[in-house]
């Protein structure tokens, strides 16, 4: 019997790796896509034995790299699940934002998370598959970065197109929209702020940030036989962000404009 493998790209960062431990408990072997070998090697190494996480170094922007990615996960077994969680933002305002950001932004967030699925479509349909977009609240609103935002925003599209012309193949295609994650890149900032985790706080209905292993549950549960029924949606995982914020909602409730 086949073994049953997992794609997860961007795997070195805080939010790939919890999602490739999680994905472990129901997935044979875990393939870990990054740009970065260093730190996938640190990633894989802190996971588990090299059978089970096994490193791909690849730039997914590339065709040919996209192309060698999926070679090396169907010699490792069947494709079941392709969760698309590489990403990064760049300029955060517009008027910053150059054509050079603009392109680089929407390839690697948006362009990336096609190609990775079109390399992989065949062997997702013979495991009648699921795909996992890693999107953001930013392509739910307006939170800053543009250019990343755009692509998040055209990354839900594209995860209901999936959705709707690759259903009658028994794939299913979701994402999940995380909120602000408490990674290394915020635990940079709170060393030189310490009250920034407290300052940001107040957006959240929870009353904290999200943790990369509260988006890897969401994906292992979109990913899982439990979500069976589930496709074409995006499960916001934000800790209330989205819902609305209950500090403007008071000031709105003790206002007198009717």
């Amino acid at each position: 019997m086949s073994k049953s493998v997992a794609i997860v790209t961007g795997a070195a960062g805080d939010i790939g790796r919890a999602i490739a431990k999680r994905l472990a408990d129901d997935h044979d072997i875990i393939l870990l896509v990054d740009i970065d070998e260093a730190a996938m090697q640190k990633t894989a190494g802190e996971l588990g034995p090299a059978d089970r996480f096994v490193m791909f170094k690849a730039d997914i922007t590339k065709d040919a790299d996209v192309a060698a990615m999926a070679k090396a996960a169907s010699d490792l077994g069947g494709v079941k699940t392709l969760v698309n969680n590489a990403g990064a933002a760049r300029a955060v305002s517009l008027h910053d934002t150059t054509p050079a950001i603009w392109r680089a932004d929407n390839a690697l967030n948006l362009e990336a998370a096609f190609l990775c699925f079109r390399a992989v479509e065949d062997m997702l349909k013979a495991s009648k598959g699921s795909v996992i977009n890693i999107a953001s609240v930013n392509g739910m609103a307006v939170f800053g970065h543009p250019a990343y935002s755009a692509a998040k925003a055209g990354l839900l599209h594209f995860t209901r197109l999936v959705a709707v012309e690759y259903g009658k193949f028994g794939i299913r295609s979701n994402a999940v929209a995380p909120g602000t994650v408490r990674t290394q890149a915020w635990e940079v900032r709170a060393a030189a702020n310490p009250n920034v985790f407290e300052e940001a706080k107040r957006w959240y209905a929870l009353q904290r940030v999200v943790d990369p292993v509260d988006v890897a549950n969401a994906v292992s549960f979109l990913a899982s036989p439990l979500a069976a029924a589930i496709t074409g949606v995006c499960l916001p995982v934000d800790c209330g962000l989205t819902a609305g914020q209950a500090e403007l909602a008071h000031t709105f409730s003790q206002s007198e404009h009717y």
